[in-house]
């Protein structure tokens, strides 16, 4: 067994969660990944609940430990010139820087990516700035939710009667933004290591979650109706939808994309054959009555129970999950998809391993988080090439802090 990264150093600069995402998906194949941290200004994530109870402080977040999994930290004062030239030292030697600041930031360290590569011509260095690194609104800041808000998508999720529900931080955070600049980045070091060539791959985070409403986009350029929410609902679909199930918040999830499919769902939920909702386009005239029909049918079904049924039938369906129900699935038991990891303040935790395999090699997670500056004398004394004293009059001196 072989991990698919493995040899390969990433200098990692990111916080928060979407390029946090990136580095924990290369360390999880076996990267070295070095996060960069400094005890003068703390990754937000290290604060940020859930906390398991007496575990609170900067090494206690769950969140962070779920994207941090499987790195080292080294603390850093990057306000100080000797802790910028030690991450400069660190970038030398590095295979891939990878940062998601705001434009400014890394080139007032002196590590924009000319500088990096001036040293280190082979190096493969990714920026996530969330409007790009230059234009009119390069300079702005946010996070997933104004990323979101600006993308449209908080305008488009919801039901079309209420206030927009938005989107949490899973997107743009947690899909679009790491899954785009992960694919570039690892296009960006197969070649590297074909070639030699290093790169810079720049990603706008706003880019990336606008890429998600290009349909509605074209629709409002082309001088259509404007998009709006639709709830649950699909193109080609009738009924779409998410629908109650016996119990407390018990719901099911189906969907019918053919008129076979409906008469297997009226087959299953005793629904009458009414002959005008034969067709899509005839119970697409009828969405809002077969929506409140299907509803009183699928509410005395276990969701359970039901989503057999309907999956039996061919109509595509599927219970909606709680995070117990997550943990405990049968299918993620049989693929061995939670991995239990010991955290030395947090506890054990379940970890996701990554949804796809590769012939041969090994994917993690396999060690939980680091602690604030666990490796940090372990990562000066091997890359920095300094010795205890001087590593000791740098902690005193708030540099490797």
């Amino acid at each position: 067994m072989r991990h698919a990264l493995a040899g390969l150093r990433v200098l990692d600069f990111c916080w928060v969660g979407a390029g946090a995402l990136v580095t924990k998906v290369l360390a999880e194949h076996g990267a070295e990944v070095i996060k960069v941290e400094s005890r003068a200004r703390l990754d937000n994530l290290r604060v940020a609940p859930p906390y398991r109870p007496g575990a609170e402080g900067v090494d206690g977040s769950g969140y962070f430990a779920s994207r941090n999994n499987d790195k080292k930290s080294l603390t850093l004062n990057m306000r100080d010139p000797r802790g910028r030239e030690l991450a400069a030292a660190l970038a030398a030697q590095a295979d891939v820087v990878a940062n998601n600041f705001r434009p400014g930031v890394m080139e007032r360290w002196g590590l924009a990516y000319e500088d990096v590569a001036a040293v280190n011509p082979s190096v493969v260095y990714l920026s996530m700035p969330m409007q790009g690194s230059d234009g009119p609104h390069s300079g702005y800041i946010g996070f997933g939710a104004t990323i979101a808000a600006l993308a449209g998508l908080v305008h488009l999720s919801g039901r079309p009667d209420r206030t927009p529900v938005g989107t949490g931080t899973h997107y743009p955070d947690h899909i679009p933004s790491p899954g785009h600049a992960l694919v570039a980045l690892l296009a960006a070091v197969r070649r590297r290591s074909r070639t030699g060539q290093g790169a810079l791959v720049e990603l706008s985070q706003f880019e990336s979650a606008a890429s998600i409403v290009g349909p509605a986009l074209l629709a409002a350029r082309d001088g259509g109706p404007e998009p709006t929410r639709r709830g649950n609902r699909a193109d080609g679909c009738c009924p779409s939808g998410v629908f109650p199930c016996r119990g407390d918040d018990e719901w099911c999830a189906l969907a019918v994309r053919s008129d076979a499919e409906w008469r297997a769902l009226v087959r299953v939920l005793g629904i009458d054959d009414d002959r005008r909702l034969a067709t899509l386009a005839g119970r697409l005239e009828h969405e809002e009555e077969i929506e409140a029909a299907v509803a009183a049918r699928t509410a005395v079904w276990d969701r359970r129970e039901l989503t057999n049924a309907l999956q039996a039938a061919r109509v595509p369906a599927a219970p909606v999950e709680s995070s117990r129900d997550l943990l405990e699935d049968p299918q993620f038991a049989a693929r061995g998809f939670w991995r239990r990891l010991v955290h030395p303040v947090i506890g054990p935790i379940s970890a996701p391993s990554e949804p796809f395999r590769y012939d041969g090699e090994r994917t993690g997670p396999e060690r939980s988080a680091p602690l604030l500056g666990e490796h940090t004398r372990e990562l000066a004394s091997s890359l920095l090439d300094l010795d205890d004293d001087e590593i000791e009059r740098l902690e005193s001196a708030q540099v490797l802090w």
